[in-house]
This record gives structure tokens, sequence and C-alpha cells, in this order.
């Protein structure tokens, strides 16, 4: 007769341990960040006039802008394909499928003909692989950021699953950088023509280092005794267990999410088509503030999660969600100032109040679910999110824009949403310290 292993106390790891999983799933969000970002900012400087040379040039945008959201539609896809896997083979396993995937659609965006080339088939091949890499990043985020919460210490888990959030302005500093240089030391006409496409190749070896270091590190010990306890008796598909026993915690995700992704690609990605296209600044200058702000985005962000393990995940997301919607008013009137230095300003403030939210996001989602549910159940509510909320929000700026002529409905927009993160964080209680261990399906929303 089979027994069951008992419910661990979820354990304290050396400092070693957690280095070694946190370096893997911070490197290897990072990479993916990269990729999807680098689309997102080659959409707003040449992918209109590459891919779609018929249209004019804002209308191009937006048709590059609409590729660039297809990506969002496929993250739930893949959440809930690599959440399903995720949570009955490993998390381990499905990270590096992720990675693979999303570094191979990448490499080939970079050999992509053009439309000069090959007419439609361009903007349709382009719009193939944006699908391959949304797919891969929707399994990418709960894999990453539940390898740390599952193997680090509650007390800190804050602090640590708030390292892989740092992977994507990390990816987004690289890809900024990166197009940055290019610009900077290419013509105009070299850029269009060939230089485009350097950052895009570069990925394939990026993702020969992430794939070295994720294959040393082991899978979590808190799912591996989850799935010694479902091997011993019938268990629900994962999916069927987060919506029949978590769905109130799969919509404070979706809820949670919303200021947050509307928020970071209006300050990423938009920026560069308002600051450009509207306020007449030059690519590079707002390819630099972006660079800027993200170092510092990078930075905060553990000390945001670091907050959320003292004073709890609740009171730092609200201040981030509340903060974000009422920097959105003064955050284009800065950009409008022409200036360098206010420009920079403008997105970086944006992108610190910003990390309060993503700083104990990772932490606070994972907390919502049991083990056996949770790669599928943080996947779920996260990547549904993304597609009303990230991957519109450049498109919907864009025809706010194109509309009204005018930042106020774009920033009436953004608070908009952080008024519908403020009501679902403030719907939930508060998650920090909770055993990751725990086996049944507790609930911590009212």
């Amino acid at each position: 007769m089979s027994t069951v292993p008992p419910t661990p106390a979820q354990s304290v790891p050396t400092r070693a341990t957690i280095g070694r999983i946190v370096a893997a799933s911070l490197v290897g969000t990072t990479i993916e960040w990269y990729d999807f970002f680098l689309y997102g900012s080659a959409a707003a400087l040449v992918f209109n006039t590459l891919f779609f040379p018929t249209s004019d040039p804002l209308t191009g945008t937006l048709l590059a802008f609409l590729t660039y959201a297809v990506g969002f539609g496929a993250r739930p896809i893949g959440g809930l394909v690599f959440g399903h896997f995720g949570d009955r083979i490993g998390r381990k396993r499905l990270l590096v499928l992720s990675l693979l995937l999303m570094g191979g659609a990448t490499v080939l965006i970079g050999v992509l003909p053009t439309y000069e080339s090959i007419g439609v088939a361009a903007p349709l091949l382009l719009t193939a692989l944006r699908l391959v890499q949304g797919f891969a990043l929707g399994g990418e985020w709960g894999g990453a950021v539940l390898l740390v919460s599952e193997h680090g210490d509650p007390r800190r888990r804050g602090f640590w699953a708030s390292w892989p959030q740092a992977g994507a302005p990390g990816g987004n500093l690289l890809a900024t950088a990166v197009l940055a240089i290019l610009a900077a030391v290419q013509p105009e006409e070299a850029f269009q023509a060939w230089g485009w496409r350097v950052p895009f190749l570069l990925s394939g070896v990026l993702v020969l280092i992430g794939l070295w270091i994720r294959l040393a590190i082991s899978e979590s010990p808190v799912f591996e005794a989850a799935r010694a306890r479902a091997e011993a008796g019938a268990e629900a598909a994962p999916i069927v267990g987060a919506l029949r026993d978590h769905w109130r915690d799969v919509l404070i995700a979706m809820g949670a999410r919303f200021a947050e992704n509307v928020s970071y690609y209006v300050l990423t990605a938009f920026v560069l088509v308002y600051a450009t296209a509207e306020a007449g600044l030059p690519k590079g200058t707002v390819l630099n503030a972006v660079l800027i702000g993200s170092v510092v985005h990078f930075a905060t962000i553990p000390l945001w999660g670091a907050l959320s393990d003292r004073i709890g995940r609740r009171p730092v997301y609200l201040l981030g969600a509340a903060g974000v919607g009422l920097w959105a008013f003064a955050f284009f009137a800065l950009i409008d100032t022409r200036s360098f230095a206010l420009v920079t300003l403008a997105v970086t403030v944006g992108l610190v109040l910003h990390g309060a939210m993503y700083g104990p996001q990772a932490a606070f989602i994972s907390e919502l679910f049991s083990t056996r549910v949770r790669y599928t159940g943080a996947s779920m509510g996260s990547q549904i999110a993304s597609i009303v909320a990230g991957g519109l929000a450049p498109l919907i700026a864009t025809a706010l824009l194109r509309a009204y002529g005018s930042a106020l409905p774009i920033a009436l927009y953004v608070a908009a949403t952080a008024l519908v993160t403020i009501v679902a964080v403030a719907m939930a209680r508060e998650t920090r310290g909770r055993d990751l261990a725990e086996v049944g399906p507790e609930r911590v929303t009212v």
C-alpha cells in the first residue's frame, strides 16, 4: 500500500541554492523579455515602413502595433498549456522549452524578408512569429516566478521572487540599449536596411547562455512533494482545479495586472510613438530616456519586493496603482516640454511607480494558489489580463492620439485602469508569509 508523503513546511534554502535559482530565473526572463520588447521597439521605429509601407506613417504604426498585440493574444494559450504541463511534470522542463521557442522565433524575425521582397507574405510571417513569441512568454512568467517562490524563504519571498520580475526591465534595458547604440553609430538608411536585424540575431547567443544556466538548476521541492501526493491518488486537471477552487483568485490576479500592464507599455512602447511623432523628439533622445528609466526600474523592483516582506503585498501594490494613475497626467505634460531631462524624469518616475506593483506581484500572485494548480492559476490570471491590458495598450493609445490629437484621453485611459487594479487588490486579503507547501485549495480572497 502506498504511503502519501506528509505536507512539508517550506524549508529555508541555503544562500547559494537560492542564488542559483534566482540567477537562472533572472537570466532566462531577461532574455525572453529582451526578445519580446525588442519587437515592440522595432514596431514603433521601423516595422511600419518595412512591413506596412502602403499606409500613411501613423496608420502603419497602428498596423505594426496590431501585430504586437497579436503576441499578447497567444500568451493566455501559452499560459494554459505550459501551466497544465508545469503543474503535471515540473517547472524546470517547461522553462527550458519556453526559452527555446522564444529565441528561435526572434532569430527568425531577424532574417525575415520585408514587404519589398516578398509582399504581403512578410507581415503574415511576422505575425506568425509574433504568435510564437507570445505563446512562449505566456509560459515563461509563471514558471520563472514559481521556481523562485517555491524554493525561497517565506520571510523574504517578496524580495527573492521580485528578481525574475526585474528581468522585464532588464530585457527592455538590453533591447533599448542595443537599438540606441545602433541608431547612434549607423546612418538612418543603414539602420532601416539591415541594422535593425542585428538585435534579433543576437538573441541566438543569449538563448545559449540562458539554457546553460537553466539546465543546471533543480526542480522546486514544493512541487516535487505535491506531485508525489498526487501520484498516490486521483486529482482533477490543473485548469479544472484552478477554476473550481480559485476562480476568485484568478479574477484578483487579472485585476492586479491591469494597471501594471497598461502603464508599462505606455511608458516604454507608446512613448516612442508619442515623443517622436507628436513632440518631435529624435528617436535617440527617447531611447536614451527609456534606457535611463529602465536602469532605475531594474534597481528598484527588488526594493519594492523587500518592502512588501515588511509591510505586506497589498499596501505596496496599492501605492503603485494609485501612483501611475495620477502620474499619467504629468507624464505627457513633461514629454511635451521636449526637454531631455524632463522626458527622462517622466519615464523614470513612471517606471519607479510601476515597480511598486511589479516588485511584489510575483509573490502576491504565487501566494493566491495551492501548489497543484499554482502554475496554471497564476499563468491564467496573469496572461488573460495581458490581452486586454498590455497587448492593447499601445494600440488603444495610438488610436486615441489619432482620434483626438491630444494626450489627455490617454492619461484618462491609464487612470481608469489604475482604478480597476485598486479595486481588485483591495478585495484580496494579505498573502504575505503564506506557506506555499499547503496542500488544499485555501483561498485568500474574500
